[in-house]
């Protein structure tokens, strides 16, 4: 099994990444303020406005590392990474699925399934865990109806009625996310999904952690030989990692989700560290950002038991295992991809 290697986080805006030797060095104007050996590293995300050289672009490239590129905000803008490392066939096969209606919707649908699934047990979690804290009975009114969705989505055979049964289900989650904020419930009031540009503290957040999590789902699925870009549920478009989006809805309830929901009732983020602009778009301070991205590593290194191969691994490697499986599955080695399932 692949071990789980570091990710070098870049927060400060004014930081420029080079290459000394065979490290990564962040400098601050003439400065080197870290410098990091590049075998110890699978991922940088850098969040300066002054990028990096091109001498560690190419290292970066030459040894497989994805390097991303992110505004200090949090908005993705590109990414740099290695050689393919699959093999052609299994690009073909890629392909032919996301080409062919019926097996592309096959996929789509454990993707959603996965989705729902975990959606539903975020909110079965918070009614264990805090059950005299909460309103039990509308809780458990949206549980049965994401439960009620599952059959459906398991037997649908149209794509545009799998993305229908999935926005269904996104709405009936949202509606109670408020209900799962336990601590400074009026700082963090949550009235419905916001983007570009996030229009609440719990939006600012959540968009910043799904970026994250959008890296190490294109990066596990380049480790794996698959193209992140060619997706079944998510559109071909230019510039998208549509199959990195596919993979991330199955894990966005059980990571990103539950994450961002920790930060807040666990009051490790406050609304303090938010700043709001004149147009009402929010977003994460930078020393606010360092926080986060602190917890995230940590959270990566938390040791679970992934529910369908049976062995204990870090959350970090959840990505990688769940593009192995799809790339297993796409060579005929497994009748069905198997959507990770969250207890």
């Amino acid at each position: 099994m692949r071990h789980l290697l570091n990710t070098l986080f870049v927060t400060s805006e004014d930081a420029y990444l080079t290459l000394e030797g065979e490290n990564a060095v962040v400098k601050r104007g003439e400065a080197a303020v870290g410098r990091y050996p590049l075998h110890i590293l699978s991922g940088i995300i850098t969040f300066s406005y002054a990028g990096a050289s091109p001498a560690l672009m190419g290292a970066c490239s030459k040894r497989n590392i994805a390097l991303s590129f992110c505004t200090p905000r949090g908005k993705f803008l590109a990414r740099s990474c290695g050689e393919n490392s699959g093999n052609i066939l299994l690009r073909r096969m890629q392909y032919r699925v996301a080409d062919d209606p019926g097996p592309c919707c096959r996929t789509a649908r454990s993707f959603i399934f996965g989705k729902v699934y975990n959606c539903r047990w975020v909110i079965q979690r918070t009614l264990r865990d805090h059950k005299l804290r909460v309103d039990e009975e509308k809780l458990r009114s949206v549980s049965d109806q994401l439960k009620s969705q599952l059959p459906l989505i398991a037997e649908e055979t149209s794509a545009e009625a799998l993305r229908g049964l999935e926005g269904a289900s996104a709405t009936l989650y949202f509606s109670v996310v408020n209900d799962l904020i336990l601590s400074n419930q009026d700082g963090f009031a949550f009235h419905g999904r916001s983007r570009r540009p996030p229009m609440d503290r719990i939006n600012a957040l959540l968009s910043f952690v799904y970026t994250l999590l959008a890296h190490d789902c294109a990066s596990a699925l380049e480790s794996v030989g698959l193209d992140s870009y060619a997706g079944f549920l998510h559109r071909d478009r230019p510039g998208r990692s549509s199959l990195a989006l596919d993979l991330m809805e199955e894990l966005r309830p059980c990571i990103a989700d539950r994450f961002v929901l920790t930060l807040i009732n666990n009051r490790i983020i406050k609304p303090e560290d938010f700043e709001i602009r004149e147009s009402g778009a929010v977003y994460l301070r930078e020393d606010s950002r360092k926080t986060v991205l602190s917890h995230w590593q940590q959270r990566k290194q938390e040791q679970i038991i992934h529910p369908y191969l049976d062995e204990k691994i870090p959350w970090g490697l959840v990505p990688y295992l769940q593009a192995l499986l799809l790339a297993r599955y796409l060579r005929g080695d497994l009748d069905d991809y198997p959507p990770f399932l969250w207890k």
